[in-house]
């Protein structure tokens, strides 16, 4: 039996997948991890550093998320009409020596202001990726493509934590400091470090458009623009939408408030677990560490099988919605337990952040659906930008609660009533045409002459998903 030839086509989707997808990873996990590890590094941060207690902690974890939207809309905007390659560099760069600085913060202003200034920094990298994988990637290979990106984020809380403890110990219980400094502050400098040296690799090797690309053949590169030119010219006919369009939109103005309160459930959890699990079981470090590396697998597993799923089904609302309602169920669960075991704690919060995580592939998928060029960019840059801003709301009512009554679980009630919420509104979406008439399934796929793509009936509907 022979064997089909790959044509241009496939053979330029193949090479942009593994030339693209790998250094994208990699940057967005050291992103993740600089963002994050302050959850691991202020389990000792807070014993040398007075004043710094768990409201302190909360609210400089959120106000990253301020300096974050600042900045989200227009760096998205560079990365459509200038150059996401120069752009992403730039950020990766300045992002890598905030991160690294915070290990020099003596007071609780100078932690929040170190913090202020990495989301400043940092600002534009997450929908900037999101906008750049749309010039590389077809909508039916898109959800998949972005999984891929999304499990650096799984992957960065399976590695680190571990890296993250043993840093921890330096200076710590008799061990001797490294040039002066201890190991809290060293997590933030071994973090910091290697996101300026992806930046520099970022430069030299991301390619802005498939034009631009010397390592594809030239039948390749002709081959996948053609492609997403004709589907650009058959999802958005007409007049394109224009910026401030985009940004009005219903859909977008609904997809934005649902993400803000589903990434105030998710790091609201996030920062706050291992504090949750010391407090509650008084685990040591050690032990404490190789937990919290059970939630990501999790994470990990439900973002490849939705990326999958929503790319074979062309399937987006559900595939986002029903993620999202199994983190807020595991949320209450564990509210409405007296006092369970360790085990089934554990259990419950992989459930949670298995939820919490694994809908952002289809999720992502959406706007792409009804907007393109400028006001795509603009309009993923506000809803990225909005949502984030559930980044500062969820950690800083959760250490605030516990500062005020003693306990995490008023804070955890929060967190997953906003997760509930957020469910809700994407659901709402398919029962109203996706609010203004929006398709939310992606359009069949029609081959052109010598596609071998997946073919679909064409009297499927592309209706809400």
């Amino acid at each position: 039996m022979s064997i089909a030839t790959p044509t241009a086509l496939d053979r330029a989707r193949t090479k942009a997948y593994l030339r693209l997808l790998p250094l994208l990873f990699l940057c967005y996990m050291i992103a993740y991890v600089d963002r994050t590890n302050v959850a691991i590094a202020k389990l000792t941060m807070t014993r040398d550093l007075p004043g710094f207690d768990n409201a302190v902690i909360g609210f400089g974890a959120g106000v990253f998320f301020i300096g974050y939207f600042l900045l989200e809309i227009p760096g998205t905007l560079l990365v459509e009409k200038w150059s996401a390659r120069k752009w992403i560099s730039r950020i990766m760069i300045s992002w890598g020596i905030m991160a690294a600085l915070t290990a020099w913060v003596k007071t609780p202003w100078e932690f929040h202001a170190v913090r202020f200034c990495l989301g400043l920094a940092e600002a534009g990298f997450f929908p900037g990726v999101i906008v750049y994988l749309t010039h590389w990637f077809p909508s039916r290979d898109r959800a998949r493509a972005l999984a891929w990106f999304f499990v650096a984020t799984p992957i960065a809380q399976i590695i680190s934590p571990k890296i993250s403890n043993e840093l921890l110990k330096i200076g710590l219980d008799g061990n001797p400091t490294l040039l002066g400094m201890v190991g809290w502050q060293w997590v933030y400098i071994a973090w910091g470090l290697p996101a300026v040296v992806l930046g520099v690799l970022v430069f030299l090797l991301l390619t802005d458009r498939p034009g631009q690309a010397h390592w594809l053949e030239p039948d390749e590169r002709e081959a996948l623009e053609r492609e997403l030119k004709r589907e650009k010219a058959r999802h958005h006919p007409g007049r394109p939408m224009g910026v401030l369009e985009g940004l009005r939109h219903p859909t977008v103005l609904a997809l934005a408030a649902a993400y803000f309160l589903v990434v105030a459930g998710n790091y609201g959890v996030e920062f706050f677990l291992p504090s949750i699990l010391e407090r509650w079981y008084g685990l040591k470090l050690d032990r404490l560490t190789w937990l919290m590396i059970l939630p990501p697998i999790g994470s990990l597993v439900g973002q490849l099988f939705v990326g999958w799923s929503s790319d074979r089904t062309h399937e987006r609302r559900l595939h986002a919605a029903i993620p999202i309602s199994m983190g807020a169920l595991a949320l209450a669960v564990i509210l409405m337990l007296e006092d369970p075991p360790l085990w089934l704690t554990v259990a419950l919060f992989i459930l949670a952040m298995t939820g919490l995580k694994a809908y952002l592939p289809a999720f992502w998928s959406l706007p792409s659906l009804f907007l393109t060029e400028a006001a795509a960019a603009a309009s993923i840059g506000m809803i990225n930008a909005v949502g984030n801003l559930g980044g500062f709301l969820g950690p800083y009512v959760l250490g605030k609660v516990e500062t005020i009554t003693g306990s995490f679980r008023g804070g955890i009630a929060f967190l997953g009533a906003s997760i509930a919420l957020s469910a809700t509104v994407v659901l709402v979406l398919g029962f109203f045409g996706g609010v203004a008439g929006v398709r939310l399934r992606t359009p069949v796929h029609l081959p052109a002459p010598g596609d071998r793509g997946p073919k679909t009936d064409p009297s499927h509907p592309a209706v809400v998903g």
